[in-house]
């Protein structure tokens, strides 16, 4: 006796819920944008995905741009609710009309659906959810700082995660969410290095995190071929073929230093020949050569943790970094490592920059009677008291023109490989600072300190004359610059700082004893900076 229809459909019902691929091949239906209605006839690699999705609890895709995966995961979110009860799938869109489009394609394939497939009832229905009678729930939102918080998900989709808005700290309230066992999809084509989504891809290439990648160049779809590329990317910029179509992080961000150029620095790459210093931070790859001409560049943190402390040593005659400086480092021992690597190679000059926590550092070095900071002249309403139509100002101000000028030159004698750098701490950086309007700076998330530092140093040595002073001109310069009757503080924290600010820095908790700084300078400290971690 043949089954009966019932028989037959439960029979399908149960195929269906085991089988996601065969669910979609034989009755879900896609609006094609030129061919109107067709069968979702899916491809070797959209059916590899889905086996991933099932596999998988994180999966994260980097992916070319039309190769159906929106429609794909769509899909699977169908599949997944109606076949299981109280499952809550949320996804996150970079805006209101994409999270709207996610729900029209997934009605669109309910809508195909046999009726007796579709088991659970559909009992409510919005522009930007759906919620079944078996407890199940689709809902897609655009970007937002609660986005799914609170509550607990079965599946979270994030789509074009690269360009989320504040992807970082929404993923950071979306992760708990998951706690209970739930699902992730993360996809998006490239939009350069660095941010979140770059570093759940990366990372789970490398099995550093939880996640499975999926990597899904252009030439994945059996229908593109060399002709199909070479007409798609006509009118394409190389950046542009980089993001939509070659999955290529490293090409597609806008990046201040061009790809080209970082990539020379990734090749110029070496490990340090000694390190030294809190925490081993000071990176040597070049011992001082008698007689040669350095120059200290440093541009300066907080000291709360919240940024980096860095310099770099620049040897002018052979216009190399020779060594390095990175750490989360007080303003006052910061002062006392300057002094020591200025001591190490030739009395170098020190230049650190001149804008808020900078003058900390340099009242700690004229404390210390350095007798190698930098002094640029500059004209001022005062200068009738130093006779030579000018003041000397200690440092460096990267505020207002100055940083503009500076990282133009940077960028310029990087490019020319005008510079050799072997740090892969500032090739990471290099990789993170983009362009954020007309303003170059570091990702969400990311640092530009050793960026910074750099091309002050490298500004420096190119455009300037270097000139020190007697400890007596330092005394009057400095002091002159922080006295509430100078302009030394213009443009940047204001006169409001004044020396009660200066006096609070200078005095913390964690400021190194006198007796050590004496010991330093004396020598009898010369190897160790245990005291100093």
């Amino acid at each position: 006796m043949p089954p009966s229809t019932k028989q037959r459909q439960v029979k399908e019902i149960i195929k269906c819920g085991k089988d996601p691929v065969y669910f979609f091949n034989k009755y879900v239906k896609i609006q094609h944008a030129t061919k109107g209605t067709l069968p979702f006839n899916t491809y070797g690699f959209q059916d590899d995905c889905v086996k991933d999705f099932n596999d998988n609890r994180f999966n994260v895709i980097v992916k070319s741009r039309q190769l159906g995966l929106s429609t794909l995961v769509a899909a699977y979110a169908v599949w997944l609710t109606i076949f299981y009860k109280d499952k809550n799938v949320l996804v996150i869109a970079t805006k209101l009309a994409v999270a709207q489009n996610f729900i029209r394609k997934v009605k669109f394939a309910i809508r195909s659906l046999p009726p007796w497939l579709l088991m659970p009832e559909l009992i409510s229905n919005n522009k930007q959810s759906l919620e079944f009678s078996n407890g199940s729930i689709v809902k897609a939102v655009p970007t937002s700082e609660d986005a799914g918080r609170s509550e607990a998900l079965s599946l979270l989709i994030v789509d074009e995660a690269a360009f989320v808005r504040n992807f970082d700290d929404l993923w950071m309230g979306l992760y708990p969410t998951l706690s209970t066992g739930g699902r992730a999809i993360v996809l998006s084509t490239p939009n350069g290095v660095g941010g979140q989504y770059y570093d759940i891809y990366t990372q789970a290439e490398t099995g550093d995190n939880d996640f499975n990648a999926i990597k899904l160049p252009w030439d994945v779809h059996p229908e593109r071929d060399d002709v199909w590329f070479d007409k798609e990317t006509k009118n394409m910029t190389k950046r542009q073929i980089a993001q939509e179509l070659l999955c290529d992080f490293q090409s597609s961000g806008e990046t201040f230093i061009t790809q080209k150029d970082i990539e020379s620095l990734m090749i110029s790459i070496k490990n340090p020949i000694e390190r030294w210093g809190p925490n081993n931070n000071v990176w040597v790859w070049k011992y001082v050569v008698p007689g040669n001409r350095y120059v200290i560049s440093a541009d300066v943190a907080r000291g709360d943790g919240a940024d980096f402390s860095t310099f770099h040593v620049i040897d002018t005659n052979e216009s190399e970094v020779v060594c390095e400086f990175r750490s989360k480092t007080p303003p006052d021992q910061f002062a006392i490592v300057l002094m020591e690597a200025s001591k190490r190679y030739n009395k170098a000059t020190i230049c650190p920059e001149s804008n808020t926590y900078g003058y900390a550092v340099l009242m700690k070095l004229k404390e210390l009677k350095c007798q190698e900071i930098y002094f640029e002249k500059e004209k001022d309403r005062i200068s009738a008291l130093y006779g030579d139509g000018s003041i000397s100002k200690a440092g460096f101000s990267t505020q207002g023109p100055s940083r503009s000028k500076i990282l133009t030159k940077l960028e310029e004698v990087l490019r020319n490989n005008q510079i050799r750098v072997y740090s892969s701490r500032f090739y990471e950086e290099v990789k993170t600072f983009v362009w954020k309007g007309s303003k170059p700076q570091a990702m969400r998330g990311k640092h530009d300190d050793l960026v910074m530092s750099l091309a002050i140093g490298i500004w420096l040595y190119d455009t300037s004359n270097f000139h020190s002073k007697s400890s007596s001109d330092i005394n009057k310069a400095i002091l002159s610059g922080f006295s509430s009757e100078s302009n030394y503080f213009a443009g940047s924290v204001g006169s409001s700082f004044g020396s009660e600010y200066l006096k609070n820095v200078l005095n913390t908790r964690r400021a190194v004893p006198y007796d050590k700084v004496s010991n330093f300078l004396s020598g009898s400290i010369d190897t160790s900076f245990k005291w100093l971690i």
